[in-house]
């Protein structure tokens, strides 16, 4: 489950194209933040996916992305001419290959890997799509298939590419757009899959007009009940109007940080799922494992990453491709580790469970303090200063993470369930997370 966004230049206060996305995966399933330089073609002229060898091309773009530590490819990421791109979970009525193919998080690296525009990732994605199809699992301790849908900006223009197999649907942004884990494409889409556009044709899909609405067409209402695709989705476009035509970076980091509008909320006790999500017992098996929000422009793009789960309980750092990335500790797994930066912050998350308000309040003041002041420094940070500066971003939000895992006194009693709790403790003993 995951939820992403954009908004281009006219609806943002600085003339930026602005995306952000909240990657929600299994509580255990840590996310490796990496930079990769341009590559050349290998002798051998392939490359090893997930789950399939492909050709390689000549040279490959400098990639940031943030990807599943078990995965080549990414939930999210951008490269160095300022495309970038998220992918969600679609869940189709014609359901979802299970035999390996190319994964939807390989598409989204390959079309940063290759494509210099939003319009020529577009491109990349169909083209492989049709050539390699899609498949395969993408669970990490549960077995999980799906088709895959993108949000695919730069620095003019945003596009939103849908797929079901190897169909497609394309709908350029116009303003800004969401998108969760639900069709969203109705009969506006700008272009569609020949074989999508024949299928529908015999199966009798096509509205009086001739059109087809792909969302009613493709979407499986039972999965989008269990999700609230429709519902996050629609969620997350009232707040991008309601920001528009001033959205900034801290705007789009509220929204990733939204909880809804319910008085008793916590993330044991909420309806549906909300954009920044919280895993429990039962089904709810996923949480933002990693977010992130970019600021794409002429001249300058930063990307603000959290490089750990809960927005709401995390802070959101500078990267910028060309400069390099902070050190955080060896890469994450889904074992405990001290060491690793992902796993340091989680200890931090989970202690803040038991009462999550009160963990909230401890830290929401500094941490949207210290994110104001980060934002200040790289807009004043030159050129030549930039590596000091970010380096110093991620310094000082490593400190603050460190004073708040000091001052949190647990509460003697948990606020939450049985069933909750219980239910972190089984996945905190597979990880090896010592009890606190």
């Amino acid at each position: 489950m995951c939820d992403t966004f954009v908004a281009l230049s006219a609806q943002t206060a600085r003339g930026a194209t602005l995306f952000a996305k909240n990657s929600d995966r299994e509580r255990n399933e840590a996310q490796v933040l990496e930079i990769h330089p341009r590559r050349r073609r290998s002798d051998s002229g392939r490359m090893r996916l997930t789950y399939l060898s492909i050709p390689e091309v000549e040279e490959t773009h400098a990639v940031l992305i943030s990807r599943p530590f078990w995965m080549w490819g990414a939930e999210m990421g951008a490269n160095e001419h300022g495309v970038v791109i998220g992918n969600e979970a679609l869940h189709a009525r014609t359901g979802a290959q299970r035999r390996r193919a190319l994964t939807g998080m390989d598409l989204l690296r390959l079309a940063l890997e290759r494509a210099a525009t939003a319009a020529e990732a577009v491109e990349v994605i169909i083209r492989l799509l049709e050539q390699y199809g899609q498949g395969g699992d993408c669970g990490h301790l549960n077995r999980f298939y799906y088709n895959n849908g993108f949000i695919i900006a730069d620095t003019g223009q945003a596009y939103v590419l849908e797929t079901a197999g190897r169909w497609w649907a394309v709908q350029q942004v116009r303003a800004t757009r969401s998108l969760s884990n639900a069709y969203s494409i109705t009969t506006d889409h700008d272009r569609i899959s020949p074989a999508l556009m024949a299928h529908a044709r015999a199966e009798g899909w096509l509205d009086g007009d001739g059109r087809l609405d792909v969302a009613r067409a493709l979407l499986d209402e039972t999965r989008d009940a269990a999700s609230f695709g429709r519902g996050r989705c629609a969620r997350g476009q009232a707040l991008l109007d309601q920001g528009a035509p001033r959205l900034d970076p801290a705007a789009m980091m509220a929204i990733l940080r939204d909880h809804g509008d319910a008085a008793d909320w916590s993330p044991a006790n909420t309806t549906g799922r909300t954009i920044c999500m919280h895993a429990a017992e039962g089904a709810r098996r996923s949480q933002s494992v990693g977010s992130m929000v970019s600021e794409i422009r002429q001249g300058r793009t930063v990307h603000w990453l959290t490089g750990t789960s809960a927005p709401c309980l995390s802070v959101f750092k500078p990267v910028i491709l060309g400069v390099p990335l902070p050190a955080q500790g060896p890469p994450p797994t889904d074992a405990y580790d001290t060491e690793s930066l992902w796993w340091r912050h989680e200890r931090l998350h989970r202690a803040m469970l038991a009462d999550h308000a009160a963990g909230h309040a401890l830290i929401a003041a500094e941490r949207d303090a210290l994110e104001a002041d980060f934002r200040v420094r790289i807009d004043r940070a030159g050129d030549y200063d930039l590596a000091t500066a970010i380096a110093a971003c991620w310094r000082d939000a490593e400190a603050a993470e460190a004073r708040w895992a000091s001052a949190h006194v647990p509460p003697t009693r948990s606020c939450n369930r049985p069933g909750y709790g219980r239910s972190w403790a089984r996945l905190n003993q597979v990880a090896g997370v010592p009890r606190t």
